[in-house]
């Protein structure tokens, strides 16, 4: 039977979300599910983690060398947690993209990276050119690392009752790294990785100021807030809201494509969306072909007008 390591990701002293979207593709390969969680005091993640259903144990690695995230302290850490497991899972964040390969080296085993079905503990689903094919993988013999592409599985429910134990390591940590500082943009708005409901605005919006179109609509709604590659490159938004193959790929229930043309790249993040909604003044977009609903129309004319009617 396989044991199943999945290490979750904790923000702000929470749990994210994305934990229970790595748990749904864990319950696909079966076994004993456990979640490692690290960090300087994981109590209140911990908790969140035990609800998770599917999941037999939390195991708590706390130490101060582990309040801060960092690829290099970490990753010694995991590879010695995981020499009981058959896998170990990381959700494909910017968090888990960055530690999966040091601990894949580590364990001298190879990376799958964006699982994204699951045939058996050693085949599995992943896409390739840009998510325009999907190939069937099969691992290598040893510990399977993995990273899982959020965007493919739904999420488990809450119901469990796993147990919560404290864990310790004896793996000598780097001193050639350390923590400086952290800058990071808050926002009130939704995780645009994890909400329900998205809002992306294109280059058609024409400049920073006018994007203020997309905030209001999205704070109107309870949404999210993303662009395309266009507009990010036009420094209408920073980058950390770029949807697409180079961006953040997304699943939401509820997709508002705002003036985006639909190029190959920005689809690539957004074809797992639920329902599409393009709003776009050009009937012939590429936008269209996948959208759910379309409207033909001014962007400054049709935000402002469904907003009113929200």
């Amino acid at each position: 039977m396989s044991k199943i390591l999945i290490i979750g990701e904790i923000a702000d002293g929470k749990l994210n979300s994305g934990t229970a979207k790595v748990v749904a593709a864990a319950k696909g390969i079966g076994g004993d599910i456990v979640i490692a969680l690290l960090g300087k005091d994981v109590g209140v993640a911990a908790d969140a983690a035990a609800k998770l259903d599917g999941v037999a144990k939390v195991l708590k690695v706390e130490r101060a060398e582990n309040e801060h995230i960092l690829a290099a302290t970490f990753a010694p850490q995991i590879a010695e947690l995981a020499k009981d497991y058959s896998h170990v899972l990381f959700a494909g964040t910017a968090f888990g993209k960055d530690i999966a390969p040091r601990v894949a080296a580590k364990l001298d085993v190879q990376q799958l990276s964006d699982i994204m079905h699951v045939h058996g503990a050693s085949s599995f689903d992943r896409p390739i050119y840009a998510g325009n094919a999907i190939t069937t993988v099969e691992a290598p013999a040893g510990t399977v690392v993995a990273t899982v592409r959020l965007a493919s599985f739904t999420a488990v429910g809450e119901g469990g009752s796993a147990a919560i134990e404290a864990a310790s390591t004896s793996a000598a940590l780097p001193s050639h790294t350390r923590f400086v500082k952290m800058e990071a943009q808050k926002s009130e708005r939704p995780d645009l990785q994890a909400a329900a409901k998205v809002v992306s605005g294109g280059r058609a919006l024409g400049s920073s100021e006018n994007f203020k179109v997309i905030y209001d609509f999205a704070d109107k709604i309870g949404a999210a807030v993303g662009a395309s590659r266009a507009a990010v490159d036009s420094g209408y938004v920073p980058n950390d809201l770029q949807v697409g193959q180079t961006g953040k790929i997304i699943a939401p229930e509820l997709y508002f494509a705002v003036g985006i043309s639909g190029a190959i790249q920005h689809l690539a993040g957004i074809k797992d969306a639920r329902t599409i909604v393009a709003i776009n003044k050009d009937a012939e977009a590429p936008i269209f072909e996948v959208a759910d609903y379309g409207l033909v129309g001014d962007l400054f004319q049709v935000v402002p007008e469904l907003q009113g009617k929200v």
